[in-house]
């Protein structure tokens, strides 16, 4: 649901307010910031009691969620705005708007961070890396198959601002999801971070296990009789593994600090310890997918050299066998005067019949031998 004050092309929406909470004016200030033009905002929204209740303005929105946390002994009402690659002012309006951390916003403008959790006052910020499978007819040694991208989350008592970076990994599923379960949004900003957070770990698992299908399928490649001996594909792999590595295992220590901290709920901490066993499972599959990967660059290493030694051989035990010849025919193309032989009348016929039967010799061993 987009408002109509930040997009004035698009009409007004009809309002929809739970009975118990009054009226309040949308507003296009904050602070004396002018809600600005936003094509990066995906959606936005209020909800009370596990139900998405519209409203003017993310500030209308706000104020809606903040009189009926008030009003209520125990609120669970909070707004949850969505932005994708926002430029700097729209990001800084929210920061007035949600009174968020300049580091954070900082950070969240210029993305490419590591996966990590930080306390601001009573809020948190945490970055999450995403990672999408990249499909591929055929893989190659420029082929990219892994695609990364970010997830900031900026979650408060009565807000959740989640800033994505890059075009994997979308929210539209989890915003979904949860508001076809009004239980789930009823547990409020800190399990929308959880689903997010699983959304996010479920993807690393599907990625790992597409990883591990493309190692198994160079591995056969390696050990098969007639080997490719690409070398660049499973290198290629093996960065793209890297790559994995470094968007998942960061995010191990942070995930398992936040199920610690005194502003997630108690009831909620299961929940998320529950994802963390989630990513020690994947980060325990990526870091056995990547041993699995020097093994098999060794491996493909190895068999080159050893098929270019078998050639090696092969052309070894035909220059052998050419030199008989080779010798003979010098030997007597010196053109001597005095060379035995040379008046003999079967002369010829001997020396032709010393090379078959010389080389004849050669060509058998060698093939005894293994090398043709």
């Amino acid at each position: 649901m987009r408002s109509s004050l930040l997009f004035p092309r698009i009409r007004h929406v009809r309002v929809v307010r739970a009975p118990h909470v009054p009226a309040a004016p949308a507003r296009e200030r904050v602070n004396g910031v002018c809600v600005p033009p936003s094509d990066s905002l995906v959606e936005y929204a209020a909800y009370i009691d596990g139900k998405k209740i519209d409203a003017l303005g993310i500030p209308d929105a706000l104020e809606i969620v903040r009189e009926h946390n008030a009003a209520q002994e125990k609120g669970n009402a909070f707004v949850w705005v969505g932005l994708h690659e926002p430029d700097a002012p729209e990001v800084e309006w929210l920061a007035e708007v949600f009174a968020l951390h300049p580091l954070a916003v900082e950070d969240a403008v210029k993305a490419h961070q590591r996966p990590k959790v930080e306390r601001y006052g009573d809020s948190l910020f945490v970055v999450l890396k995403t990672v999408a499978y990249l499909d591929h007819d055929e893989l190659t040694a420029t082929s990219e198959i892994i695609g990364t991208g970010e997830i900031m989350v900026f979650v408060g008592p009565d807000f959740v601002v989640t800033v994505r970076h890059g075009e994997h990994c979308p929210l539209s599923e989890v915003r979904t999801r949860l508001e076809d379960k009004p239980k789930l949004l009823n547990r409020g900003p800190t399990g929308v971070l959880h689903a997010i957070a699983d959304h996010v770990v479920d993807k690393y698992l599907n990625v790992a296990d597409q990883m591990q299908a493309e190692l198994e399928d160079v591995e056969a490649m390696v050990f098969a009789e007639v080997s490719a001996r690409d070398i660049g594909r499973i290198y290629n792999l093996k960065r793209e593994m890297i790559e994995m590595k470094r968007s998942v295992t960061p995010l191990q220590s942070p995930l398992s600090t936040l199920a610690q901290r005194r502003m997630i709920p108690s009831e909620m901490r299961e929940y998320f310890r529950d994802v963390v066993d989630h990513l020690a499972r994947v980060c325990e599959q990526v870091e056995s997918s990547n041993e699995l990967c020097n093994s098999v660059l060794q491996a493909a290493l190895a068999r080159s050299n050893a098929l270019a030694n078998e050639d090696m051989r092969k052309i070894s035990a035909w220059v052998a066998i050419m030199a008989v010849p080779t010798m003979i025919a010098g030997i007597y193309g010196m053109n001597f005067t005095h060379m035995p032989e040379i008046d003999f009348v079967f002369g010829y016929p001997l020396v032709i019949g010393v090379m078959v039967i010389a080389c004849s010799f050669l060509y058998r061993g060698f093939r005894r031998n293994g090398w043709m």
